[in-house]
């Protein structure tokens, strides 16, 4: 009975200590979060100045990125390209003209 009587205190102490802990623990986050909340609000506005001015230089580099990709890509279709004219060339050539 005694040994029940022990491990019962043993059991409500762990609780308690747990549940001071937490209570403690919400308590610190809580305070720290609002001391650093002017930091964060110093650095979402620094990011954003940051971004006004990368930002469209980024977007120049990608437009200039995707030219350049695609040239890449079109240089070797010109000779097919050049078939293709010469032979709607050659087409348009032997058509006989309706009367207007």
């Amino acid at each position: 009975m005694s040994a029940i009587l022990a491990l019962t205190g043993l059991a409500f102490t762990a609780v308690a200590l747990g549940v001071t802990f937490v209570v403690t623990a919400v308590i610190l986050k809580f305070a720290l979060k609002l001391i650093l909340l002017p930091l964060l609000l110093i650095k979402w506005l620094i990011v954003s100045l940051v971004m006004l001015i990368v930002g469209p230089i980024l977007f120049i580099v990608g437009l200039a990125a995707a030219l350049l990709f695609g040239v890449v890509l079109a240089v070797p279709l010109l000779p097919l390209l050049a078939v293709g004219a010469l032979i709607w060339i050659v087409l348009r050539a032997t058509r006989t003209p309706v009367a207007v």
